[in-house]
């Protein structure tokens, strides 16, 4: 893996990369064992992306994913938070329906927590079945940063602001 650090008001973001595609976020810059890469076109392009979205620009992302891990289910979550659009969330419930395990929401909770590609695979967009804001492997506080940006972006959007 070749990674790179991005810098975000979360805090900095370490984003790897392998022959295929982005296939790690990590909260808190680059592990202690890695050093950054030269940016190659994937990485900088995950680095502009990221830096685009924490600039407040309703982006989708384009990178390219490279999954690893994770069992069927995982995986299938992990379909249903990308298909999360922009400044929109969704419950544990509704992603365990849609995966087609209804009484699933835990384990849902649990794939999120597992999810390799955070912020590009949006599991901040999870909320709880009461709308408040639950589990989150970032910290809760990121998660609200994250959303709050989100919102505002949606609201200028809306109101003809931007």
């Amino acid at each position: 893996m070749r990674w790179v650090e991005v810098q975000a008001p979360i805090d900095a973001l370490g984003v790897a990369v392998d022959e295929a595609g982005i296939c790690r976020v990590r909260f808190g810059g680059l592990p202690s064992n890695a050093t950054a890469a030269e940016p190659d076109e994937v990485l900088t392009r995950a680095r502009d992306e990221l830096t685009r979205y924490f600039a407040g620009e309703d982006i989708t992302f384009t990178v390219p994913l490279s999954v690893r891990g994770g069992s069927d289910f995982e995986r299938a979550v992990w379909r249903q938070l990308y298909a999360i659009p922009y400044a929109q969330m969704r419950t544990y419930g509704q992603i365990a329906a849609a995966v087609g395990e209804p009484d699933a929401a835990r384990a849902v909770g649990t794939a999120c927590n597992r999810n390799p590609i955070p912020v590009i695979i949006p599991c901040h967009r999870v909320v709880g079945a009461d709308g408040k804001l639950v589990g989150f492997g970032g910290g809760l506080w990121r998660k609200k940063i994250m959303l709050e940006l989100e919102a505002k972006v949606r609201i200028e959007r809306e109101f003809g602001l931007l």
